[in-house]
């Protein structure tokens, strides 16, 4: 049996239910590779390559949502909409997406990586660094024409109504 005829045998259902499993998966991968180097060689050697490792799948990822939803080059603030909304983090981190005008706002209103640092007692993972990357850089692979701000973004929490919040003007 191939993959095809494999995958095509769940429901529509169970499907959802596989990508949620993916994501969670992908999450975790990201975190314990995260944790490894943190807990051998340090927060800053793990951020270095936590950095690296996003400025290069960030593109990957947005050129293959982008390929998948057939967006154009230069799609704008509704492909921008469109293609955050299939990340992997989208199918398990709540979030919300505002537009107003060529101003697209994207909050996670929770965040399944700093819920799981609390739990285990850990700090708080200072992502905004990262984050500039990763979300700068999937925005411009959409449309060039994007620049990309943090709002909130731990260590530098402004919003206290969601975990970071990042603002793409067109």
């Amino acid at each position: 049996m191939n993959n095809y005829e494999n995958l095509s045998s769940y429901t529509k259902d169970e499907l959802i239910t596989l990508i949620e499993i993916y994501s969670k998966n992908w999450l975790a991968l990201d975190g314990v590779w995260f944790q490894s180097i943190e807990q051998k060689f340090g927060m800053d050697e793990a951020m270095y390559h936590d950095k690296e490792a996003w400025r290069r799948f960030t593109v990957i990822e947005a050129r293959r949502i982008k390929d998948f939803l057939k967006l154009k080059d230069n799609s704008g603030i509704e492909g921008l909409a469109k293609a955050l909304k299939l990340r992997f983090y989208a199918n398990i981190n709540a979030d919300k997406i505002e537009i107003d005008g060529n101003i697209l706002t994207y909050s996670a209103v929770d965040c399944r990586v700093q819920t799981a640092r609390k739990r285990k007692g850990m700090p708080f993972h200072p992502c905004k660094m990262v984050g500039i990357i990763e979300y700068s850089e999937f925005a411009k692979v959409i449309d060039e024409r994007f620049t990309c701000e943090c709002v909130s973004c731990y260590p530098d929490i402004t919003d206290d109504t969601c975990c970071c919040k990042w603002k793409f003007t067109l």
